[in-house]
């Protein structure tokens, strides 16, 4: 009882936004799951290149922050793993991936270049 007591009492427990924050974001998680099953055509490369950033913005915070808010990292780092393997499968389902890097990559060059610097 004094356990769970400390726990309630402690800084990332359930009184505080440490521990409700983390918990609410599991519903991102949840629905990379869901949508394993999709087909790729269904993915937005956007949405999900938007969501890796943010969980990647978010894991650091979490280590940052004063506690550090475990649960919070664990939950990011679980999103990005789901969104991650969704992104492959979208550039999977746009072709091949190494050419529409290589694309990419090259676009980057050609506007530098006309832009009169490489670097």
């Amino acid at each position: 009882m004094a356990s769970f007591r400390a726990f309630l009492n402690s800084p990332v427990g359930p009184k505080t936004s440490h521990f409700w924050g983390p918990v609410a974001n599991w519903g991102f998680v949840a629905a990379g799951l869901a949508d394993m099953n999709k087909p790729p055509e269904m993915i937005s490369g956007n949405m999900t290149g938007a969501m890796c950033i943010y969980s990647l913005l978010f894991m650091r915070f979490a280590w940052m922050v004063q506690p550090r808010n475990y649960l919070l990292l664990a939950c990011h780092a679980s999103n990005e793993t789901v969104q991650l393997y969704q992104l492959s499968r979208w550039a999977k389902g746009q072709g091949t991936f190494a050419a529409s890097v290589l694309k990419s990559i090259r676009c980057q060059i050609l506007l530098r270049k006309a832009q009169g610097c490489l670097w």
